[in-house]
């Protein structure tokens, strides 16, 4: 499991009108290839009277299955320039497609390859981008008279509370970045005089939302 990357929030949608083409950009996150391929069909079902419905995909953790298809468009016009976006975003098991009507105007090789990276990024702008952070979930058990002390502590960190629990002792779960249990583990010894237990829980992913300016757009 990868400890960070980025992938889409979920489904969205954007419209660019060029040249009297109306381009509609959609988006949508799978995990698996029959996913995406899926999500394709639907789209195509949902537009089956548009001139083209183009589309790209990159699903895996090292990015192993890409796939881009231009869908009548001149080659290399269509899917590959959205799927150069995604790559250029670092998004992984994203899916995009680009519905086009044709308005009567020809747009010319580098004309189709500007509008549908730039719908592809107006799609992804509105649908949002988020970084996948590979969490796990520790455990501090205390006495109640640390409580307060752990808790302000906590939330004026790094770190996430996921819960509290009062039974006979508070149990406070944090999520830690995985790979720096130790260092909040030492943390914690320190704030308490070493007068708290810390258990190790299960990992999973925490979503945060992302900014472009945040990867440097």
């Amino acid at each position: 499991m990868l400890n960070t990357y980025f992938t889409v929030r979920g489904d969205g949608s954007e419209q660019v009108i060029i040249q009297k083409s109306r381009f509609i950009g959609y988006v949508t996150r799978a995990e698996t290839e029959e996913e995406a391929k899926e999500f394709i069909q639907q789209i195509k079902k949902k537009h089956h009277d548009a001139t083209h419905n183009c589309s790209a995909y990159m699903i895996g953790e090292h990015d192993q299955i890409q796939k881009a298809h231009d869908d009548g468009e001149p080659s290399g016009t269509a899917g590959v320039p959205i799927l150069n976006v995604l790559k250029q975003k670092e998004l992984k098991d994203t899916v995009v497609v680009v519905t086009r009507y044709f308005g009567g105007i020809k747009l010319g090789a580098g004309g189709l390859i500007r509008a549908y990276s730039g719908t592809t990024s107006e799609a992804l702008l509105t649908t949002g981008i988020v970084k996948r952070q590979l969490m796990r979930t520790m455990k501090v058990t205390a006495d109640y008279s640390l409580l307060g002390k752990l808790e302000n502590e906590l939330r004026s960190s790094t770190y996430t509370i996921k819960k509290i629990e009062y039974l006979e002792h508070v149990e406070i779960e944090v999520y830690v970045e995985e790979g720096k249990e130790d260092v909040f583990s030492s943390w914690i010894v320190d704030l308490t005089s070493d007068q708290a237990s810390i258990t190790s829980g299960d990992v999973s992913y925490m979503e945060i939302d992302v900014t472009p300016d945040q990867k440097g757009e």
